[in-house]
């Protein structure tokens, strides 16, 4: 179910954090919710993705230590769960907003596609990763009735997305070198100066588009261009990443090092302090 990675779903909250409405009860309560719904259905789908993955995950230095392929949960048994936690998600989702149900349901059936067809083709198998993120977003917008969520942040976190799915897929080809393409046949369509290329692009997209959001008073709820603070812990965030693979040859996911770098940490926690003081308090 890999449980680690439920923090992705935190996103479902930037409808709450952007609108105004963090500290209100009554959209809170739906929106953890909805949190929930979102990492029971995405542990449908990492089960699903191991199902179809079981003989390649084998020959992953990491991977192959997953309950499926270290043969210590048997098919059967992994195939009922995947099916019951997905049934669970989307009704509670449903039975809280049919909208957001419709989210749900198009979240597990690209994932579905993803899983047997989309991932073994190049580029794509990426941008369906970052779909997946600005469809938890568009969940938590529309269960919280959100008013105020500006279009460039929309923008800015597929765009940061991207970022995550590329980072991924550049630590797989560092981490299998030669065996990469025996374990995801898209990967044999890409190499480190694309993948090097493509990050920068899409780095300095996100900067840019999380710039132009704070200046743009009608939909940031700061007034005075005072958002504009925040975009120093954004440009350390990617400038650290880059850094952390390029110098300390670190490699491994974005949303991964966040974690184990504390720099990278410390400064995620500023960022969301200094977002929730200009928005709340001032």
């Amino acid at each position: 179910m890999r449980l680690r990675q439920w923090s992705k779903n935190v996103i479902i909250y930037a409808g709450l954090v952007f609108d105004g409405k963090l500290f209100a009860a009554d959209p809170f309560i739906p929106t953890t919710l909805i949190f929930l719904c979102f990492c029971l259905v995405s542990s449908s789908v990492y089960i699903i993705n191991d199902l179809t993955d079981i003989e390649k995950d084998r020959l992953h230095p990491r991977k192959k230590s997953r309950p499926l392929p270290a043969g210590q949960l048997h098919p059967p048994f992994a195939t009922v769960a995947a099916i019951l936690l997905a049934v669970i998600s989307t009704g509670l989702a449903t039975w809280l907003n049919g909208w957001v149900g419709v989210v749900i349901v198009v979240y597990l059936l690209q994932n579905i596609a993803y899983s047997f067809y989309l991932k073994h083709i190049v580029l794509i198998d990426v941008m369906v990763l970052a779909f997946g993120f600005l469809l938890r977003v568009l969940a938590g917008v529309l269960i919280a009735h959100v008013t105020n969520f500006s279009p460039w942040l929309y923008v800015c976190i597929t765009l940061l997305a991207l970022f995550l799915g590329f980072g991924k897929r550049r630590h797989e080809i560092t981490l299998l070198q030669g065996d990469a393409a025996a374990h995801r046949s898209s990967l044999q369509e890409y190499n480190l100066p694309l993948l090097d290329q493509i990050m920068s692009l899409v780095t300095t997209s996100t900067f840019v588009t999380y710039t132009f959001y704070s200046f743009e008073a009608q939909t940031s709820l700061v007034r005075d261009g005072r958002m504009l603070l925040t975009t120093p812990f954004v440009f350390y965030a990617i400038a650290r990443y880059l850094y952390l693979i390029h110098v300390q040859k670190r490699g491994g996911a974005p949303d991964e090092l966040i974690f184990e770098d504390r720099p990278s940490l410390i400064n995620g926690v500023l960022w969301m302090v200094t977002i929730v003081v200009l928005i709340y308090a001032l």
